[in-house]
């Protein structure tokens, strides 16, 4: 059971969960998604999948870093940093996850869904990971698996990228920046005692990183409203204008959090921007959903 608990450890469950959410809420947004007999069916088809091809690429981070996370407080109880499984182990279930998670998403869906993840759980494991020691660019190259799960989803109910699947993909791209760089200001001791280069500034938490989370997220306004200038989501009726204008409300409180975060300076606000980011994306997708035509 122990062992068990390792290596469930190893597809860091609340972050996956969080990235399949994105994933199943752009696939309930599709039209092709209602094309489906059993859509409930597809959709744990789908989170299981997700969870699969997510954790291999996290499985594939922990082994790559194993070195580095055994020298940061906050990692050093990883199931490979710890030791208590080896980095063969480690590989092997990243195998395992990942070739499974890629057959459901091709087997029950389609080859396009497949392909995508194949190329998320590539982009994060081999690109994204090791540039994290090499410039602060890995950022903007994690942030493009971090937002294919929105594509996933959407090519998962209507087998192609069209609009409404490009516009959650730069959703969730945008959002990725104030997020991240939230974490890598509260962590910014640990990580750079590893050499991880994660914020844009080389002088770590400035006024300059405190202005990119404002400009990123009052990028994510327009991108966030426009679904409903398509044929994705309706403000016509009085559900319609409500999800409008939670989403135009939770754009608000991001932007009123970065604010503050270039205000303060300080570690108390860069975590408030960190746990405003994690309401912000389901209050978000739910209003979309709830807003669907």
């Amino acid at each position: 059971m122990k062992k068990f608990k390792d290596y469930l450890l190893l597809i860091k469950p609340s972050l996956s969960i969080m990235v399949v959410f994105s994933s199943v809420m752009s696939f309930a947004l599709t039209k092709g998604s209602e094309s489906y007999v059993n859509f409930w069916k597809m959709v744990l088809l789908l989170f299981a999948g997700g969870i699969l091809v997510t954790g291999s690429a996290n499985a594939i981070n922990q082994v790559v870093e194993k070195d580095t996370d055994a020298k940061m407080k906050r990692t050093a109880r990883r199931p490979i940093a710890a030791g208590r499984i080896n980095e063969a182990g480690g590989w092997t279930f990243a195998i395992l996850t990942g070739v499974a998670g890629v057959f459901i998403l091709g087997y029950f869906f389609n080859l396009l869904t497949a392909g995508l993840a194949a190329f998320s759980l590539f982009l994060y494991g081999f690109i994204y990971t090791p540039l994290k020691k090499v410039n602060s660019i890995a950022v903007l190259a994690g942030a493009v698996p971090g937002a294919l799960p929105c594509l996933i989803g959407w090519a998962a109910g209507d087998n192609a990228l069209t609009t409404g699947g490009w516009i959650l993909f730069a959703f969730q791209f945008f959002w990725q920046f104030p997020h991240f760089w939230a974490i890598a200001w509260v962590a910014h001791k640990d990580y750079s005692s590893v050499g991880f280069k994660l914020l844009p500034s080389e002088e770590g938490p400035t006024k300059f990183t405190a202005m990119q989370a404002i400009a990123f997220s009052l990028l994510m306004l327009p991108v966030s409203v426009a679904p409903f200038f398509t044929d994705m989501c309706s403000y016509d009726s009085v559900q319609g204008k409500i999800s409008l204008g939670l989403v135009v409300l939770a754009n608000f409180f991001m932007i009123g959090r970065c604010v503050t975060l270039y205000r303060k300076m300080d570690v108390s606000s860069a975590r408030k921007v960190m746990f405003g980011s994690y309401m912000y994306l389901p209050v978000v997708m739910l209003a979309l959903l709830l807003s669907k035509t």
